[in-house]
């Protein structure tokens, strides 16, 4: 089955080709909206819609072509219909909806964060049960995914995401948007002395980064060195991270984990990870770097298997700005 997958849920615009059959993806485009948002230090739900809608066909036609398809050898559209920005997810919802009802295919729709559970799963065979910490802009939560649709939320953040934490940091310290990249960089070429910031303080396996923000803000108010603010960040916020996660997998006696969503591009996240998988003896699922932001391979990979399972939706389906796994 050739599957067309549709994310619009933020500020990516992203439509992917995906073969069911060969468990294999044959395109997957991305038109990022980062420099229309600049300027506001975070997203806009208004502009992204509007960019969205004007780049929605494009993205379209570049996937296909790339895809070496026509659109009519699309068999199933799947699309990201929660959780989101409403007017940004409801652009891609019409569209695929368009598709459908014109080429008298099912439509399924599908959980953003679910989408993210499974991308690093993507051209393979998921291993159950493994535990999926999840980290985005939008997004921190820890999951027992026990198979397709059997979720246990074992943690989530009580304030700002991870990557929103990044942003805000980010624009405190007039590195711009996203965050999270620029931030990242610094402390790769960052060479001085950390400094010792408190570790936010939730209970169990919950987060929260409202605190480590506000001791960020102190420092730039007692004039400390940009570079060095950015780097104890980024060393404090991943050190959370993953003080969280060996805490749950300890715990739940997990072998098997999977890191997903933009946070999970991040270098020392992944460093940190690897090292964690040697003294752990975990087995550790990383998503390949194109399938870290959103996007809509990750989309077309759950929609498959969800319509394999449930059948298609319904036309009437609605897009849902809020919604739990």
């Amino acid at each position: 089955m050739i599957v067309l997958g549709i994310d619009t849920s933020c500020d990516d615009t992203s439509i992917a080709v995906y073969n069911g059959k060969e468990n294999r993806i044959l395109s997957n485009i991305v038109s990022s909206q980062y420099q229309f948002h600049q300027e506001f230090g975070g997203v806009v739900p208004e502009i992204a819609a509007r960019k969205h809608a004007e780049n929605i066909d494009i993205v379209f036609n570049e996937a296909l072509k790339v895809a070496g398809i026509e659109v009519s050898d699309i068999e199933l559209v799947a699309v990201t219909r929660t959780p989101g920005l409403l007017p940004a997810l409801l652009v891609g919802v019409t569209f695929g909806k368009g598709i459908a009802y014109w080429r008298e295919i099912p439509l399924k729709g599908v959980h953003h964060i679910e989408a993210h559970i499974f991308s690093p799963f993507i051209g393979k065979v998921p291993e159950f049960p493994f535990l999926s910490l999840v980290v985005s802009g939008g997004h921190t939560l820890i999951v027992l995914v026990e198979g397709l649709g059997k979720y246990k939320l074992i943690g989530k953040t009580l304030d700002d995401a991870v990557g929103e934490a990044y942003d805000k940091v980010a624009k405190m310290l007039g590195l711009g948007y996203p965050g999270g990249p620029v931030i990242d960089k610094i402390y790769k070429k960052y060479d001085g002395d950390f400094i010792d910031l408190p570790k936010p303080r939730a209970p169990q396996f919950n987060f929260s980064f409202s605190g480590l923000k506000t001791a960020v803000r102190r420092l730039i108010e007692k004039g400390y060195p940009v570079e060095q603010v950015a780097a104890s960040f980024q060393k404090t916020a991943i050190e959370y991270l993953t003080g969280k996660l060996k805490k749950a997998i300890k715990e739940l006696k997990v072998k098997k984990v999977a890191i997903a969503g933009g946070v999970s591009a991040n270098s020392l996240l992944r460093e940190s990870l690897k090292i964690m998988q040697v003294e752990k003896n975990l087995d550790l699922f990383l998503p390949e770097m194109e399938f870290t932001s959103d996007n809509g391979a990750m989309v077309a990979y759950v929609g498959y298997r969800k319509f394999l399972i449930e059948g298609e939706d319904s036309l009437s389906m609605n897009a849902v700005a809020r919604s739990s796994l």
